[in-house]
């Protein structure tokens, strides 16, 4: 099998274009490429692909490369523009178009600021020290990071549930990016969290997916700031809860997924893990299946089929899959203050079986 190509980060990018404007505003010549220290000890150079000098100021860009991981912001043009600043002021950064503004508590960067996290504000911060350092200078800079169509690639992410208005975050901890390591989405996962408990909501929903986080708002009509899009990552996401626990949380998710759950699978994508038929044929005949359904249920095609032939014989297999999945779900949570129900919700978005979060 073919090793999956690793990329960079929006924060290493936005480094790299940053340390190479503000050299051009000190020399007046932009870099040919530009080596850029991550944690990790690796050392990348970045091509530019956008050079500006003008009055007062230098723009470098920076073509993102996400190299395998299917990243929304693989390929996007990630641009830094440097003036001077005040002097003792240090770097001031601000949000070019593109970037959005953090508008709500609970993130790692305060309300007001540029949605540009603290690993790339420090990398950025030592890069404009090394240039400063090279050059005799200051390092007193006003650092505008942007990206170009940030604003409508930011509506298939995260950020506007987040409360992140106008564009992208500038992300990235170790300044690589690793093929489908999922560690974005679990990071936002996190964040969401964060986000519901600085706004003090009580009650949040974590879905799998739009249908069912449909149908559990409908019935509750939370506010989006309250609203996980957990997506396959359960145990990420009531591992998390452990730790930073609310009062109250609704599980909602397809027959299949919540299967899973109910197995005790906390990584829910099909490559990870499976629908256990026989498991379901056994908790079928625990409600009273006969023996001829159990064996249909273990031959069905899919869990759909399996759902669909419970159902037609009156055996309440997806309420049992509900508790089943709330026992896993308070295991894992292990004892934090969090009270949990289960919603299993079917493909047209009606809800299909739901336990009660005090049973």
């Amino acid at each position: 099998m073919t090793e999956l190509r690793r990329g960079w980060t929006t924060g290493a990018c936005a480094t790299a274009a940053a340390a190479a404007a503000y050299e051009a505003l000190l020399t007046g010549a932009f870099p040919e490429a530009v080596e850029v220290p991550l944690p990790g000890g690796q050392r990348p150079a970045f091509a530019l692909a956008v050079e500006r000098l003008g009055e007062g100021e230098a723009t470098a860009g920076v073509i993102k490369d996400a190299g395998d991981d299917p990243d929304v912001t693989h390929g996007a043009l990630v641009l830094a523009t440097v003036r001077h600043g005040a002097a003792g002021a240090g770097v001031v950064f601000a949000a070019g178009e593109g970037v959005g503004t953090v508008t709500l508590p609970g993130l790692p960067v305060a309300v007001g600021e540029p949605a540009i996290n603290p690993a790339p504000r420090r990398m950025m911060r030592e890069a404009v020290a090394r240039v400063a350092t090279a050059h005799g200078a200051g390092g007193d800079v006003v650092v505008e990071i942007g990206v170009e169509g940030g604003a409508e690639l930011a509506k298939r992410t995260w950020n506007p549930r987040l409360g992140i208005v106008g564009g992208l975050s500038i992300l990235g901890t170790t300044g690589i990016v690793v093929p489908y390591s999922c560690s974005a989405w679990i990071a936002s996962i996190r964040q969401g969290v964060d986000v519901a408990r600085a706004a003090g909501h009580q009650h949040v929903v974590a879905a799998t997916g739009d249908t069912s986080e449909r149908a559990a708002q409908a019935l509750y009509g939370l506010p989006d700031t309250a609203l996980l899009d957990m997506g396959d990552f359960a145990g990420a996401t009531l591992k998390y809860l452990a730790r930073h626990p609310v009062a109250r949380l609704t599980l909602a998710g397809g027959f299949a997924k919540l299967s899973k759950l109910a197995a005790g699978h906390l990584d829910l994508h099909s490559a990870r893990s499976q629908v256990d038929l026989e498991r379901l044929a056994a908790l079928a005949l625990a409600e009273g299946a006969s023996e001829e359904l159990a064996a249909r249920l273990r031959g069905a095609n899919t869990a759909l089929e399996a759902h669909q032939l419970a159902a037609a014989a009156g055996v309440p297999l997806a309420q049992r899959v509900a508790h089943e999945a709330r026992r896993v779900a308070l295991e894992v949570l292990g004892g934090a203050p969090v009270a949990v129900e289960v919603l299993v919700v079917d493909r047209q978005g009606h809800v299909a079986a739901r336990t009660r979060a005090a049973e």
